[in-house]
């Protein structure tokens, strides 16, 4: 069956467009550029013949239980950044990983963080190769930019299975090169810049439909020996109208050495 969803793709300008987060000091607080509200046509993974591969298409959805029961406080962190890295290593080939970052996202008005409802990619060149002096310092990011190094994300729904704003991705394939722009990324302490997508009805959208908390996408968002960075955003539909959980989701941004 032929399913469609509502996302919000950026759109071309004269000017350097950016997103301001917790903006005036205020956690979760977000200015947002112009966005396009589009309908696309998606693919579900999980019956589509072309599944995709991380290999061929920046993003595999593979299953992945975890110890971790409660996505709340820090306690969990340790036991769960052990299960990422050793996951990464297995079915990457990485030599080494950094896990350096982790968001919860609830899909309510009240929350700190929400879905992100923009297609995008969350690093620009210039800001991959800023990040990786952030996190390693300089004389440890210049070894690390000598070889093969990556930005990953990990994705994992929380509490439910996926029945609202499911995770949707753009098939690399797909994406002509003048859809991209960059984006500013403004914080009250620091500047980021992150890459967004403009909207190509060539564009092949796919997601896997009721996706649970055994479950992972894995995503490529920067890679400095030439995989695509894949667009992704949440999509505005519902499996079942039926059902009424709230969409939660915990992703794990890492950094990682071939």
């Amino acid at each position: 069956m032929t399913r469609t969803a509502t996302v919000n793709y950026h759109v071309h300008k004269s000017y350097r467009q950016a997103f301001e987060l917790d903006a005036g000091g205020i956690a979760g607080n977000l200015i947002s550029p112009e966005l396009a509200a589009t309908s696309v046509v998606l693919a579900d993974n999980r019956t589509t013949t072309s599944s995709v591969s991380f290999a061929c298409d920046a993003v595999e959805i593979t299953p992945l239980k975890t110890q971790v029961r409660d996505f709340a406080g820090d306690g969990w962190k340790p036991i769960y950044d052990t299960e990422l890295k050793a996951m990464l290593q297995d079915r990457l080939g990485a030599r080494e990983v950094v896990v350096f970052d982790h968001t919860v996202r609830v899909d309510d008005p009240e929350a700190t963080r929400k879905p992100a409802r923009n297609v995008h990619s969350d690093y620009s060149r210039n800001g991959a190769e800023q990040r990786l002096v952030d996190l390693l310092g300089v004389e440890t990011a210049a070894e690390w930019a000598q070889g093969h190094y990556a930005f990953v994300n990990v994705w994992r729904p929380v509490d439910h299975p996926i029945n609202s704003a499911p995770l949707g991705f753009v098939r690399p394939s797909s994406v002509d090169p003048s859809d991209w722009i960059l984006l500013d990324l403004v914080y009250p302490d620091r500047k980021g810049q992150i890459m967004g997508l403009v909207g190509n009805p060539d564009h092949e959208w796919i997601y896997q439909s009721k996706m649970t908390p055994d479950e992972v996408a894995i995503f490529n968002i920067y890679d400095n020996q030439g995989l695509p960075s894949i667009a992704h955003s949440a999509l505005d539909m519902v499996e079942d109208p039926n059902v009424t959980t709230i969409r939660k989701s915990i992703e794990s941004r890492t950094l990682v050495r071939y």
